[in-house]
């Protein structure tokens, strides 16, 4: 971020942004973490972030991740380098990131009870 002042004072804003590749992971083994991740795609170039999914109420990975990069090229070089390596000894999967896509919310009451029928 930029701020640049000019003569008359007024405050002119600059951002530049960022547009980072999202690159998925799976196929992960359950030892890998954030860190390790980030290890292995940094070879490759800057790493804006790497996650690795982990179960909310255990805390034990899903085996599978994302990582961010911002250069196209060096995401592009990752994925084609990576996807099908042997990690920690398992064969990785490595593709870009799709757009997660909004499920439909249904609608609770004409969820079927599995508490026998009605008693009224």
């Amino acid at each position: 971020m930029f701020l640049n002042r000019s003569a008359h004072s007024k405050k002119y804003l600059f951002i530049q942004i960022y547009y980072l590749m999202n690159i998925y992971i799976s196929s992960l083994s359950f030892n890998v973490n954030d860190e390790d991740l980030r290890d292995v795609f940094s070879d490759y170039g800057e790493v804006a972030s790497a996650k690795v999914i982990t179960d909310k109420f255990t805390g034990r990975s899903k085996g599978f991740g994302f990582v961010e990069m911002p250069n196209d090229d060096d995401a592009k070089n990752a994925i084609k380098e990576l996807n099908g390596a042997q990690y920690d000894g398992r064969t990785i999967n490595v593709n870009e990131a799709r757009p997660r896509e909004d499920k439909p919310r249904t609608n609770n009451n004409n969820r079927r009870s599995f508490n026998g029928p009605r008693k009224y």
